[in-house]
Protein backbone atom coordinates (compact mmCIF):
# COMPACT_ATOMS: atom_id res chain seq x y z
CA UNK A 1 0.00 0.00 0.00
CA UNK A 2 2.96 2.25 -0.21
CA UNK A 3 2.52 3.25 -4.06
CA UNK A 4 0.80 6.65 -3.57
CA UNK A 5 2.96 8.54 -1.75
CA UNK A 6 5.91 8.86 -4.03
CA UNK A 7 4.84 11.80 -6.04
CA UNK A 8 7.59 13.66 -7.83
CA UNK A 9 9.20 10.46 -8.81
CA UNK A 10 12.79 9.68 -8.98
CA UNK A 11 13.88 8.36 -12.39
CA UNK A 12 14.84 10.39 -15.23
CA UNK A 13 13.77 8.78 -18.67
CA UNK A 14 15.24 10.73 -21.69
CA UNK A 15 12.35 11.09 -24.25
CA UNK A 16 10.25 9.00 -22.66
CA UNK A 17 6.17 9.48 -24.08
CA UNK A 18 3.33 9.74 -21.72
CA UNK A 19 2.18 6.51 -23.11
CA UNK A 20 4.71 4.65 -21.66
CA UNK A 21 4.35 6.43 -18.61
CA UNK A 22 0.92 5.45 -17.97
CA UNK A 23 1.75 2.13 -19.43
CA UNK A 24 4.57 1.80 -16.23
CA UNK A 25 1.68 3.13 -13.64
CA UNK A 26 -0.79 0.26 -15.55
CA UNK A 27 1.65 -2.33 -14.99
CA UNK A 28 2.56 -1.54 -11.60
CA UNK A 29 -1.59 -1.48 -10.82
CA UNK A 30 -1.80 -5.09 -12.28
CA UNK A 31 1.28 -6.31 -10.59
CA UNK A 32 -0.49 -5.57 -7.01
CA UNK A 33 -2.98 -6.35 -8.03
CA UNK A 34 -2.03 -9.98 -8.66
CA UNK A 35 -0.44 -9.42 -5.26
CA UNK A 36 -3.46 -10.34 -3.44
CA UNK A 37 -4.00 -14.02 -4.80
CA UNK A 38 0.33 -14.65 -4.07
CA UNK A 39 -0.34 -13.72 -0.94
CA UNK A 40 -3.16 -15.67 -0.51
CA UNK A 41 -1.83 -18.68 -1.58
CA UNK A 42 1.54 -18.06 0.28
CA UNK A 43 -0.01 -17.58 3.99
CA UNK A 44 -1.22 -21.08 3.50
CA UNK A 45 2.05 -22.22 3.53
CA UNK A 46 3.67 -19.79 5.49
CA UNK A 47 3.62 -18.16 8.76
CA UNK A 48 2.16 -14.16 8.08
CA UNK A 49 4.78 -12.52 9.31
CA UNK A 50 8.18 -14.99 8.54
CA UNK A 51 6.69 -13.97 4.66
CA UNK A 52 6.69 -10.60 4.95
CA UNK A 53 9.76 -10.16 7.09
CA UNK A 54 11.20 -12.12 3.73
CA UNK A 55 9.57 -9.98 1.70
CA UNK A 56 10.36 -6.39 3.11
CA UNK A 57 14.14 -7.95 3.62
CA UNK A 58 14.52 -8.87 -0.08
CA UNK A 59 13.14 -5.59 -0.72
CA UNK A 60 15.23 -3.35 1.19
CA UNK A 61 18.47 -5.13 0.17
CA UNK A 62 17.72 -5.28 -3.75
CA UNK A 63 16.71 -1.14 -3.62
CA UNK A 64 20.08 -0.44 -1.23
CA UNK A 65 21.83 -2.36 -4.46
CA UNK A 66 20.57 -0.39 -7.23
CA UNK A 67 20.55 3.02 -5.43
CA UNK A 68 23.36 2.72 -2.68
CA UNK A 69 24.44 5.72 -3.35
CA UNK A 70 21.61 7.79 -2.05
CA UNK A 71 22.45 5.90 1.42
CA UNK A 72 25.19 8.41 2.08
CA UNK A 73 22.49 10.97 3.08
CA UNK A 74 21.17 8.62 5.85
CA UNK A 75 20.93 10.64 9.41
CA UNK A 76 19.78 10.22 12.92
CA UNK A 77 16.61 12.39 11.70
CA UNK A 78 16.55 10.06 8.69
CA UNK A 79 16.48 6.90 10.73
CA UNK A 80 13.68 8.44 13.39
CA UNK A 81 11.59 9.23 10.92
CA UNK A 82 11.85 5.85 8.58
CA UNK A 83 11.38 4.01 11.58
CA UNK A 84 8.14 5.90 12.57
CA UNK A 85 6.59 5.04 8.76
CA UNK A 86 8.25 1.81 8.48
CA UNK A 87 6.13 0.79 11.66
CA UNK A 88 2.96 2.16 10.39
CA UNK A 89 3.84 -0.17 7.48
CA UNK A 90 4.59 -3.28 9.50
CA UNK A 91 1.04 -2.45 11.44
CA UNK A 92 -0.98 -2.40 7.93
CA UNK A 93 0.52 -5.04 6.24
CA UNK A 94 0.28 -7.38 9.12
CA UNK A 95 -2.98 -6.31 10.01
CA UNK A 96 -3.99 -6.89 5.67
CA UNK A 97 -2.11 -10.01 5.26
CA UNK A 98 -3.80 -11.74 8.47
CA UNK A 99 -7.24 -10.50 7.38
CA UNK A 100 -6.60 -12.34 4.19
CA UNK A 101 -6.30 -15.55 5.35
CA UNK A 102 -9.86 -15.47 6.38
CA UNK A 103 -11.15 -13.57 3.88
CA UNK A 104 -10.96 -13.89 -0.07
CA UNK A 105 -8.44 -11.88 -1.95
CA UNK A 106 -11.12 -9.32 -4.12
CA UNK A 107 -12.61 -8.51 -0.78
CA UNK A 108 -9.05 -7.47 0.35
CA UNK A 109 -7.75 -6.01 -2.35
CA UNK A 110 -11.25 -3.05 -2.52
CA UNK A 111 -11.51 -3.51 1.70
CA UNK A 112 -7.83 -2.23 1.78
CA UNK A 113 -8.60 0.56 -1.15
CA UNK A 114 -10.36 2.44 1.67
CA UNK A 115 -7.39 4.15 2.90
CA UNK A 116 -7.35 6.93 0.01
CA UNK A 117 -11.16 7.48 1.61
CA UNK A 118 -9.57 8.00 5.14
CA UNK A 119 -6.30 10.10 4.33
CA UNK A 120 -8.53 13.59 4.06
CA UNK A 121 -10.37 12.96 7.65
CA UNK A 122 -7.01 11.82 9.32
CA UNK A 123 -5.32 14.90 7.83
CA UNK A 124 -8.28 16.73 9.28
CA UNK A 125 -7.43 15.43 12.63
CA UNK A 126 -3.99 16.76 12.43
CA UNK A 127 -3.84 19.72 10.49
CA UNK A 128 -7.78 20.88 11.02
CA UNK A 129 -8.38 21.08 7.13
CA UNK A 130 -11.96 20.07 6.71
CA UNK A 131 -12.59 17.53 4.07
CA UNK A 132 -14.34 18.88 1.41
CA UNK A 133 -17.37 17.63 -0.08
CA UNK A 134 -15.80 15.17 -2.41
CA UNK A 135 -14.63 13.49 0.97
CA UNK A 136 -17.63 13.27 2.14
CA UNK A 137 -19.80 12.07 -1.11
CA UNK A 138 -16.56 9.30 -1.16
CA UNK A 139 -16.98 8.63 2.28
CA UNK A 140 -20.65 7.80 2.44
CA UNK A 141 -20.22 5.45 -1.26
CA UNK A 142 -16.87 3.84 0.54
CA UNK A 143 -18.95 3.00 4.10
CA UNK A 144 -22.25 2.08 1.75
CA UNK A 145 -19.73 -0.19 -0.41
CA UNK A 146 -18.62 -2.10 2.65
CA UNK A 147 -21.82 -2.68 3.57
CA UNK A 148 -22.36 -4.80 0.16
CA UNK A 149 -18.71 -6.51 0.80
CA UNK A 150 -18.73 -7.06 4.50
CA UNK A 151 -21.91 -7.33 5.73
CA UNK A 152 -23.34 -10.71 6.85
CA UNK A 153 -27.31 -11.64 6.93
CA UNK A 154 -27.00 -10.99 10.98
CA UNK A 155 -25.14 -7.50 10.15
CA UNK A 156 -21.93 -8.78 11.40
CA UNK A 157 -18.59 -8.86 9.59
CA UNK A 158 -15.90 -11.29 9.31
CA UNK A 159 -12.78 -11.77 11.40
CA UNK A 160 -10.80 -11.21 7.99
CA UNK A 161 -12.97 -8.35 6.74
CA UNK A 162 -12.91 -6.87 10.13
CA UNK A 163 -8.86 -6.72 9.93
CA UNK A 164 -8.49 -5.77 6.47
CA UNK A 165 -10.35 -2.34 7.29
CA UNK A 166 -8.21 -1.48 9.86
CA UNK A 167 -5.36 -2.59 7.61
CA UNK A 168 -6.90 -0.19 5.60
CA UNK A 169 -6.65 2.27 8.46
CA UNK A 170 -3.11 1.89 8.99
CA UNK A 171 -2.05 2.49 5.39
CA UNK A 172 -4.11 5.38 5.86
CA UNK A 173 -2.10 6.40 8.84
CA UNK A 174 1.19 5.26 6.54
CA UNK A 175 0.17 7.97 4.03
CA UNK A 176 -0.15 10.84 6.67
CA UNK A 177 3.91 9.74 8.73
CA UNK A 178 5.26 9.76 4.94
CA UNK A 179 3.19 13.17 4.30
CA UNK A 180 4.91 14.28 8.06
CA UNK A 181 7.91 12.70 8.30
CA UNK A 182 8.96 11.96 4.62
CA UNK A 183 8.75 15.71 3.53
CA UNK A 184 11.85 17.26 1.95
CA UNK A 185 13.66 14.05 2.20
CA UNK A 186 14.74 11.75 -0.42
CA UNK A 187 11.71 9.52 -1.23
CA UNK A 188 14.42 6.47 -2.11
CA UNK A 189 15.99 6.22 1.06
CA UNK A 190 12.82 6.71 3.31
CA UNK A 191 11.30 4.17 1.35
CA UNK A 192 14.96 1.53 1.86
CA UNK A 193 14.26 2.35 5.56
CA UNK A 194 10.34 1.90 5.65
CA UNK A 195 11.08 -1.71 4.27
CA UNK A 196 14.27 -2.21 6.41
CA UNK A 197 12.29 -1.05 9.79
CA UNK A 198 9.36 -3.03 8.89
CA UNK A 199 11.27 -5.97 8.11
CA UNK A 200 12.63 -5.69 12.07
CA UNK A 201 9.21 -5.62 13.31
CA UNK A 202 8.25 -8.38 11.18
CA UNK A 203 11.23 -10.79 11.78
CA UNK A 204 10.85 -9.71 15.73
CA UNK A 205 7.27 -10.53 15.72
CA UNK A 206 7.30 -13.68 13.90
CA UNK A 207 10.53 -14.70 16.19
CA UNK A 208 8.23 -14.34 19.40
CA UNK A 209 5.05 -14.98 18.46
CA UNK A 210 5.36 -17.86 15.35
CA UNK A 211 8.34 -19.40 15.49
CA UNK A 212 11.86 -19.54 17.44
CA UNK A 213 13.06 -21.13 14.45
CA UNK A 214 11.68 -19.40 11.21
CA UNK A 215 11.12 -22.45 8.11
CA UNK A 216 9.52 -21.23 4.87
CA UNK A 217 8.42 -24.12 2.83
CA UNK A 218 10.33 -24.29 -0.67
CA UNK A 219 6.71 -24.57 -2.13
CA UNK A 220 5.92 -20.76 -1.08
CA UNK A 221 10.09 -19.33 -2.30
CA UNK A 222 8.35 -18.64 -5.42
CA UNK A 223 5.69 -16.28 -4.07
CA UNK A 224 7.93 -14.90 -1.53
CA UNK A 225 10.55 -13.91 -4.71
CA UNK A 226 7.38 -12.48 -6.63
CA UNK A 227 6.23 -10.48 -3.73
CA UNK A 228 9.48 -9.13 -2.76
CA UNK A 229 11.28 -8.54 -6.10
CA UNK A 230 7.78 -7.43 -8.25
CA UNK A 231 5.24 -6.41 -6.23
CA UNK A 232 7.33 -4.24 -3.55
CA UNK A 233 10.50 -3.47 -5.08
CA UNK A 234 9.53 -3.50 -9.13
CA UNK A 235 6.12 -1.99 -9.13
CA UNK A 236 7.53 1.03 -6.89
CA UNK A 237 10.34 1.60 -9.37
CA UNK A 238 7.39 1.67 -12.66
CA UNK A 239 5.06 3.80 -10.43
CA UNK A 240 8.32 6.40 -9.92
CA UNK A 241 8.66 6.43 -13.89
CA UNK A 242 4.83 6.57 -14.61
CA UNK A 243 4.61 9.19 -12.01
CA UNK A 244 7.20 11.62 -13.45
CA UNK A 245 5.40 11.71 -16.57
CA UNK A 246 1.84 11.50 -16.00
CA UNK A 247 -1.18 14.32 -14.38
CA UNK A 248 -2.32 13.32 -10.62
CA UNK A 249 -5.78 12.93 -11.77
CA UNK A 250 -5.14 10.15 -14.80
CA UNK A 251 -2.39 8.44 -12.45
CA UNK A 252 -4.78 8.34 -9.79
CA UNK A 253 -7.13 6.72 -11.69
CA UNK A 254 -4.72 4.12 -13.34
CA UNK A 255 -3.54 3.27 -10.01
CA UNK A 256 -6.84 3.16 -8.37
CA UNK A 257 -7.28 -0.55 -10.71
CA UNK A 258 -4.79 -2.41 -8.23
CA UNK A 259 -7.97 -3.03 -6.35
CA UNK A 260 -10.23 -3.94 -9.43
CA UNK A 261 -7.80 -6.07 -10.91
CA UNK A 262 -7.52 -7.95 -7.28
CA UNK A 263 -10.77 -8.62 -7.88
CA UNK A 264 -10.71 -9.90 -11.40
CA UNK A 265 -7.65 -11.91 -10.53
CA UNK A 266 -9.68 -13.56 -7.42
CA UNK A 267 -13.39 -13.82 -9.76
CA UNK A 268 -11.51 -15.81 -12.48
CA UNK A 269 -9.12 -17.58 -10.39
CA UNK A 270 -11.70 -19.20 -8.48
CA UNK A 271 -11.39 -17.88 -5.11
CA UNK A 272 -14.97 -16.20 -4.94
CA UNK A 273 -17.97 -15.44 -7.09
CA UNK A 274 -18.90 -12.58 -8.36
CA UNK A 275 -22.59 -11.98 -6.82
CA UNK A 276 -24.90 -9.13 -7.45
CA UNK A 277 -24.41 -7.90 -4.06
CA UNK A 278 -20.37 -8.41 -3.96
CA UNK A 279 -20.32 -6.45 -7.77
CA UNK A 280 -21.96 -3.28 -6.04
CA UNK A 281 -19.62 -3.49 -3.08
CA UNK A 282 -16.86 -3.07 -5.54
CA UNK A 283 -18.30 -0.65 -7.61
CA UNK A 284 -19.28 1.61 -4.67
CA UNK A 285 -15.71 1.50 -3.24
CA UNK A 286 -14.25 1.92 -6.42
CA UNK A 287 -16.23 5.52 -7.37
CA UNK A 288 -15.55 6.69 -3.83
CA UNK A 289 -11.67 6.13 -4.37
CA UNK A 290 -11.72 7.61 -7.54
CA UNK A 291 -13.93 11.05 -6.43
CA UNK A 292 -11.37 10.84 -3.07
CA UNK A 293 -8.14 10.71 -5.58
CA UNK A 294 -9.29 13.13 -8.24
CA UNK A 295 -12.31 15.12 -6.87
CA UNK A 296 -13.51 14.41 -10.66
CA UNK A 297 -10.72 17.25 -12.07
CA UNK A 298 -11.09 15.13 -15.76
CA UNK A 299 -14.66 15.57 -16.04
CA UNK A 300 -14.36 19.35 -15.26
CA UNK A 301 -11.68 19.65 -17.55
CA UNK A 302 -13.40 18.08 -20.25
CA UNK A 303 -15.94 20.78 -19.93
CA UNK A 304 -13.96 23.65 -20.18
CA UNK A 305 -12.29 22.10 -23.42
Amino acid sequence: MEKRIYQKGLIYIKGSSKVYAKLALFLAALIWGSSFIVMKDAVDLTAPHLLLALRFSIACILLSVIFIKNLKKINLTYILHGGIIGLMLFLAYSTQTIGITDTTPGKNAFLTAIYCVMVPFIFWFFTKKKPDKYNLIAAFLCITGIGFISLNSDFSIGFGDTLTLVGGLFFALHLVAISIFGADKDPIVITILQFFFAAVFCWITTLLFESAIPQISTEALPGVIYLAVFCTAGALLLQNIGQKYTNPSPAAIILTLESVFGAIFSVSLGYEILTLKLFFGFLLIFLSVIISETKLSFLKRKKNM
